[in-house]
């Protein structure tokens, strides 16, 4: 789909505003209402807009540990990592599971826990658990320096 300056407007503000109504979008990208509309139905259809999602406070919910694991597979078969991603899709704490390459590692995993023990209980009682997974490494997170959702919208020509 080729973007024009108001697909990418729009875009920009959805992201950062997903609730904004029809008409202050319109207002905002200098369109009526009813193409800005056609435009976010059509930018939605396409599947460059995938979702609308509310972020929540992992602290006010009592998820206040946050960790990065490195993990190794003990073979490199499409088998092996179909498993490995189904396991960890259905655990809740995990957050982003990445492939990974450049590192001694198969994935990353970013979870959320509740506190030490807690993700003593994930990391032993369900992530060690699934076959093939050899090694892990964890790092803890201190602090978010940056912390963004919205994707950058490229410019046009």
């Amino acid at each position: 789909m080729q973007l024009d300056r108001y697909d990418r407007e729009i875009l920009r503000i959805l992201q950062e505003d997903g609730r904004i109504n029809n008409q202050d979008l319109a207002d905002r990208i200098g369109l009526s209402p009813s193409p800005c509309l056609r435009r976010v139905r059509a930018l939605e259809e396409t599947g460059l807009i995938t979702g609308y999602h509310a972020r929540l406070d992992a602290k006010a919910l009592g998820l206040s540990l946050m960790a990065l694991i490195h993990i190794s597979m003990d073979k490199h078969t499409p088998e092996r990592f179909r498993n490995f991603e189904a396991e960890v899709a259905r655990i809740p704490e995990v957050m982003e599971c990445l492939l990974i390459t450049g590192q001694a590692a198969d994935y990353q995993l970013k979870v959320v826990v509740a506190d030490m023990d807690a993700f003593q209980l994930l990391l032993l009682d369900r992530i060690t658990r699934i076959e093939g997974v050899t090694g892990v490494h964890s790092s803890f997170v201190l602090r978010r320096v940056v912390d963004k959702t919205s994707l950058p919208v490229p410019a046009g020509k």
